[in-house]
């Protein structure tokens, strides 16, 4: 029997493949741009607030800043405790249109001795846990240029 894919949150991301992509909303008024997407008011101070659309985010942007989680998170961060802790990166990423930071854990395979800050990454569709029942599905950075 397959596993039905969910996403970890909903709403946040759209898309398979090349048209995988992290969703926002753009302030009709003044043209903010926010992620996490927010759907009841503008969140610029300057703003009197104006209708909010959602918006595909850029795929591409440049790393901010990185690094490595060398621990096992509290709950309800969710890790077999039976299996060894796999240390992985998380990367904040700047987008290239929205010039927004936006955090993320790095592509399987993908270490901190791989990264540069200024390097080129794409999102890209990746799994969050795993039950018996269910994928969970979230987004990952990974360099251009690397295939998964």
């Amino acid at each position: 029997m397959p596993h039905a894919s969910t996403p970890a949150v909903a709403g946040w991301f759209t898309g398979e493949g090349d048209g995988f992509r992290l969703l926002g909303t753009r302030c009709a008024s003044c043209a903010s741009v926010f992620f996490p997407r927010e759907d009841t008011h503008c969140r610029n101070p300057h703003c009197a607030g104006g209708a909010l659309e959602e918006t595909p985010l850029s795929r591409r942007g440049r790393i901010w800043s990185y690094t490595d989680s060398r621990y096992r998170p509290p709950s309800p961060y969710v890790s077999n405790p039976e299996l060894p802790w796999e240390p992985y990166a998380l990367i904040a990423v700047e987008l290239e249109a929205e010039r927004m930071v936006v955090l993320g854990q790095a592509a399987p395979g993908v270490t901190v001795a791989d990264l540069t800050v200024g390097m080129e990454v794409e999102v890209i569709a990746g799994v969050l846990h795993e039950d018996t029942e269910t994928t969970w599905t979230t987004w990952h950075w990974r360099p251009t240029g690397v295939t998964a």
